[in-house]
């Protein structure tokens, strides 16, 4: 016999979606034998564009740096970041 699928109930807010998902079963609300779309083009941006000046010559030798890994040197500058960032965390 096929589970009756619950409707979802409308929250008030993030916090109460937290708490009701925290005690209920998603099985109950969603037909898991069914394939679900989400459309992400609405999300907004969590990054926030900033202005570095850097040296000309670094950026050229980042450009190439990340040619060579075939990713866009924006991102490449995000992981090394990143990483240089956690790892002063570590030693704090």
């Amino acid at each position: 016999m096929k589970q009756k699928i619950k409707p979802i109930p409308k929250f008030k807010n993030e916090d109460a979606e937290r708490d009701f998902w925290a005690t209920h079963d998603t099985t109950e609300y969603f037909d898991m034998s069914k394939e679900v779309k989400f459309d992400f083009s609405e999300l907004k941006l969590t990054a926030k564009p900033i202005t570095l000046r850097l040296p000309l010559s670094l950026i050229s030798d980042l450009k190439r740096l990340a040619n060579k890994r075939d990713v866009p040197y924006q991102s490449l500058m995000k992981v090394w970041l990143a990483e240089k960032v956690q790892k002063e965390n570590r030693t704090i």
